[in-house]
């Protein structure tokens, strides 16, 4: 189990390390002095605690880039506001410490971290399958969620994002930005106007790529980073 803290001020995170040590003193533990640091290791973690007011990248931009490329790791935002809480949804925060707090209530919360860690992986040992994230849109008046694992493709249209599944095409007011940080690294922009899922991807060449469900275009200057990100996709997958 990798724990990783984020946190500008030395004593925060020497503080951090002696109370984790003694909790879990197996974990495999990184300290980080800013966003740009951690988001730049060679580690991925598991669990990171992170400071939201540090200097350069803050902690919402930190963890919104993480997420992007870490969709598993379970964050837990430290901070002495709590102004950015609902921000801390966006990024599917696990839980949201504002300081000062009692050391019971920090070892209450990293255990029940530690604790959905380890049922993940009971499940991934167990081969069954962890679902993506859900994505909660506003459509025909209505609030729905779209799981990002049913979704073969997505592209903008006047203004709107509409989301292509085997079943339906949803529409909604959004942007194709926001949905591609959230939809991470399952997920490719062939085209400023589209957005596909591995996943679904049946075949493609330079100029097109073939889904389960219809098709879309790709940028020539794409095609080369698209080639190689498909392969880590497949080789993450077990895929040849």
């Amino acid at each position: 189990m990798q724990i990783a803290v984020c946190d500008d001020e030395r004593e925060i995170r020497e503080m951090f390390a002696e109370k984790i040590g003694k909790l879990y003193p197996k974990a495999d533990l990184s300290l980080y002095r800013s966003g740009e640091e951690l988001l730049s290791s060679a580690k991925e973690p598991d669990i990171v605690l992170l400071d939201i007011q540090m200097p350069g990248r803050n902690g919402m931009e930190t963890a919104k880039e993480l997420r992007r490329t870490n969709k598993k790791v379970i964050i837990i935002f430290v901070t002495a506001l709590d102004d950015f809480v609902f921000q801390a949804f966006d990024v599917g925060a696990f839980h949201y410490l504002v300081k000062p707090f009692h050391d019971a209530k920090f070892a209450e919360v990293l255990q029940s971290a530690v604790e959905q860690y380890e049922d993940r992986k009971k499940l991934e040992g167990a081969g069954r399958r962890v679902e993506m994230p859900s994505l909660l849109i506003t459509t025909g008046g209505k609030h729905v969620t779209v799981s990002l694992e049913d979704i073969v493709y997505a592209e903008v249209f006047d203004r709107k994002v509409i989301l292509h599944t085997m079943d339906a095409d949803i529409e909604y007011y959004g942007k194709m930005k926001e949905l591609e940080e959230k939809a991470g690294d399952e997920f490719y922009r062939t085209h400023r106007s589209f957005l596909v899922n591995f996943g679904f991807i049946k075949k493609y060449n330079a100029t097109t790529v073939y889904l389960k469900k219809g098709q879309v275009p790709m940028a020539k200057q794409n095609y080369q980073d698209f080639v190689r990100q498909y392969l880590r996709y497949n080789q993450r997958k077990g895929r040849r």
